[in-house]
């Protein structure tokens, strides 16, 4: 096991006491906003937006740069094209595609893979514009109704990101 690991985990210390002197007082609040702050924004956030990206907490360390993820959610209705309006280019990549959906009786995760026939499945897949969800055409494939899909991507402008 190595002793130099990457991350650092965002504990806070439940109690402290503060100095009665006006100057280290100041120091140590400043010290103690800076470690509330790094312990929040290191967290994974629970937003899934569908209206626009939101910033999720996770970060990538590609190439020595530091980068955020970012998360959006779109609902479908069937099988077939969703436009997303990611610029594609300007993103370093796709880190999670993943989602669910309903034949109207039972749920099913997205991309959906039969134990019993291959062409019984239903596939997820991201292109330029659109978001691309494909079924088999089987007959033991269930029937895309209604779901989500969630997209987390790397953004190449993510580390200029403020919240």
């Amino acid at each position: 096991m190595s002793v130099n690991i990457v991350n650092q985990s965002p504990y806070l210390r439940t109690s402290r006491e503060f100095p009665k002197d006006m100057d280290q007082l100041t120091g140590e609040l400043s010290k103690n906003y800076i470690d509330i702050a790094n312990g929040v924004n290191i967290r994974t956030i629970g937003i899934y937006p569908t209206n626009r990206p939101a910033i999720i907490g996770d970060s990538w360390y590609i190439g020595g740069k530091k980068y955020q993820g970012l998360r959006q959610i779109y609902e479908i209705t069937g099988t077939g094209a969703i436009p997303h309006g990611i610029d594609v280019p300007s993103i370093k990549g796709f880190t999670d595609i993943y989602g669910t959906f309903t034949d109207g009786t039972s749920w099913y995760p997205l991309p959906f893979v039969s134990v019993l026939a291959a062409n019984n499945q239903v596939n997820i897949f991201i292109g330029a514009n659109s978001i691309f969800v494909t079924g088999g055409g089987g007959a033991g494939q269930p029937v895309v109704q209604s779901g989500f899909v969630v997209l987390e991507w790397i953004s190449l402008a993510s580390t200029n990101l403020q919240t």
